[in-house]
């Protein structure tokens, strides 16, 4: 289980961009405080990466 992130949403997407809100669904979120478990690739962190102000990530 070393190489999965678990990805959880602390801020709301209602004042962010079009863009934004789509990497936030691309990630599987859809509620605050919603928590998701995904494999640790270079695009997942690349995701997590453009909206990591709104993400807490273990």
């Amino acid at each position: 289980m070393s190489n999965m992130l678990e990805i959880t949403l602390v801020k709301s997407t209602i004042s962010v961009s079009k863009k934004q809100c789509a990497v936030v669904r691309g990630l599987g979120l859809r509620k605050m405080h919603q928590t998701v478990t995904l494999q640790d690739t270079p695009e997942v962190r690349g995701m997590v990466g453009k909206i990591s102000h709104m993400l807490k990530v273990k």
